[in-house]
């Protein structure tokens, strides 16, 4: 399995799926997060990440570009590119090196680094849906379609 499209009916549903997400989730994924302003893209990082066993306040990076947690040995990184002016501020920012093929890094607003990132094992693009949200997600690797194969 490639894609699956999922309508959730509400914030509950979201973080259900991104821990179901995160439970098969080994180290090494890139996962690509889209969608409007307040489709959930945050919402889904903070399901994924308490979900690995994160306890404290999951904040969205949008000053700082992204947010370092070590969660039971793992390295796992929030970007927030929204505020990226041009692609070229990540490579200073040394935004390569999160990229070592160990981390697990969940990206908002990939597009805005286009060119400086890694193929996403996943892409989830998230919508409005009535009173909840949809969301489509693809696999782009054999790794992201074995978490697909496992969530549904």
């Amino acid at each position: 399995m490639n894609k699956l499209s999922l309508v959730l009916a509400d914030e509950t549903a979201q973080l259900k799926l991104a821990g179901d997400m995160a439970r098969h989730c080994p180290t090494g994924v890139v996962i690509f997060l889209q969608g409007n302003l307040g489709t959930g893209k945050t919402t889904f990082v903070r399901g994924f990440i308490h979900a690995l066993g994160h306890h404290g306040v999951v904040k969205s990076p949008t000053y700082t570009l992204v947010e370092p947690y070590m969660i039971g040995g793992r390295a796992v990184y929030h970007f927030d590119l929204y505020r990226l002016a041009d692609p070229d501020e990540l490579e200073y920012a040394g935004g390569r090196d999160y990229f070592d093929g160990e981390s697990i890094c969940l990206i908002e607003w990939p597009e805005k680094a286009e060119g400086y990132l890694p193929t996403a094992d996943i892409e989830c693009h998230f919508d409005y849906e009535k009173t909840g949200r949809s969301v489509f997600i693809k696999a782009n690797t054999p790794k992201g379609g074995r978490i697909l194969q496992l969530i549904s």
